[in-house]
């Protein structure tokens, strides 16, 4: 596989740090991702999603959702539980795990669920004000021809 490097991007350029970094990470990301355990992203709203993940044979208190650095972090670790147990098939895979998923900007998480073998993360987007579409107002020119700027003073010459 080719490696980029991206130091003369950081010497070029002003405040792309992050999209370098982005862009390293995908590149540098092994290619054999982990397929345990599986799960499903979808959009339920405008500014909302879900991620779902199959954790069947795991109880709340052995999962874990953290943030760490702008990337979702959900881990598992099962309790040693199966001492004088024998079993004739075993296909419900309770293996630890780890899957980290990359967070776009002023993407929080709302709120985690544990039903039926499946945990819920509910996504919400919230665009900062500073960032939403903004009207302004034309106004009419002051006696100098230059625009009246609400809370600006004027000389009274």
């Amino acid at each position: 596989m080719r490696t980029l490097d991206f130091a003369p991007l950081y010497r070029a350029t002003v405040g792309f740090d992050r999209i370098a970094d982005l862009m390293d990470r995908v590149l540098s990301t092994d290619v054999a991702q982990p397929t345990y355990p599986p799960y499903n992203i979808e959009k339920t709203a405008e500014d909302a999603y879900r991620i779902s993940i199959a954790v069947a044979g795991f109880t709340p208190e052995e999962l874990a959702v953290e943030i760490k650095d702008g990337t979702l972090v959900v881990t598992a670790r099962k309790a040693a539980d199966d001492a004088g147990k024998t079993y004739l098939h075993r296909g419900i895979a309770t293996r630890a795990f780890e899957r980290r998923f990359a967070l776009a900007d002023h993407v929080r998480v709302s709120g985690a669920v544990h039903e039926h073998g499946m945990l819920h993360i509910e996504l919400l987007r919230e665009t900062p004000e500073a960032l939403k579409p903004r009207r302004i107002e034309i106004s009419a020119s002051g006696a100098t021809g230059a625009p009246v700027l609400e809370g600006t003073a004027r000389d009274a010459n």
